[in-house]
């Protein structure tokens, strides 16, 4: 079995799984779901980034109870609740400012996944992931915000594909990460199966 560095398997695998599948489920509502009335959209789309904001925020208090990494899951909570928080005080009513707030948060999520992907991630996999949503991210976050031809649902499309994007890729990142754990496990069962032969070896000698 290879051996796994331990310092490349991310903790926060069951988070990303959770947030997988809300962003997944999330985004295959906004996509297939049926809902025309945007006022409501707008609503859910508050609704899903505070519940995301939560998720966020309980696992950096966790985390920091456990003296792991703690300052991403931070960051990505408070720009979740901000978003949350300016859609659904501060832009009610006015479309346009909606519209150009939910691509901000897409580019800023998408800059912040880059960031995470190059600074906070070791292992060459999970980089790759957290790179190419963040990609996605800020490419869908500049066609929502540079085309103004297209009709308001089209925006929310856009958004909702994202959404699933980020589903997909954080529900592999956690399952490789998870991998990784179980992996990195075993291989240290054995390594301690190995040094007990070992010593028993030297004692009958």
């Amino acid at each position: 079995m290879a051996h796994i560095n331990r310092k490349y398997i991310d903790k926060h695998w069951a988070v990303f799984v959770v947030r997988g599948l809300l962003a997944g489920i999330f985004g295959f509502f906004l996509l297939f779901g049926g809902m025309i009335n945007i006022d409501l959209m707008i609503a859910v789309i508050s609704v899903f980034l505070l519940l995301m904001g939560i998720i966020d925020a309980v696992s950096a208090l966790y985390n920091s109870t456990k003296k792991r990494g703690w300052v991403n899951s931070i960051i990505d909570a408070v720009i979740d609740v901000l978003a949350a928080i300016t859609l659904l005080f501060f832009t009610r009513g006015d479309l346009v400012f909606s519209l150009v707030m939910i691509s901000i948060y897409t580019i800023v999520s998408g800059l912040i996944d880059i960031f995470h992907g190059f600074l906070s991630t070791v292992d060459p996999t999970d980089r790759f992931i957290r790179v190419l949503a963040g990609i996605c991210g800020c490419v869908m976050g500049a066609v929502i915000l540079n085309a103004g031809s297209f009709e308001i649902m089209t925006f929310i499309r856009f958004f909702g594909a994202y959404m699933l994007i980020v589903g997909v890729t954080s529900l592999i990142y956690g399952a490789h990460n998870r991998n990784q754990e179980i992996e990195d496990k075993v291989a240290r069962k054995e390594s301690r199966k190995g040094t007990g032969k070992k010593s028993t070896s030297k004692k009958r000698k």
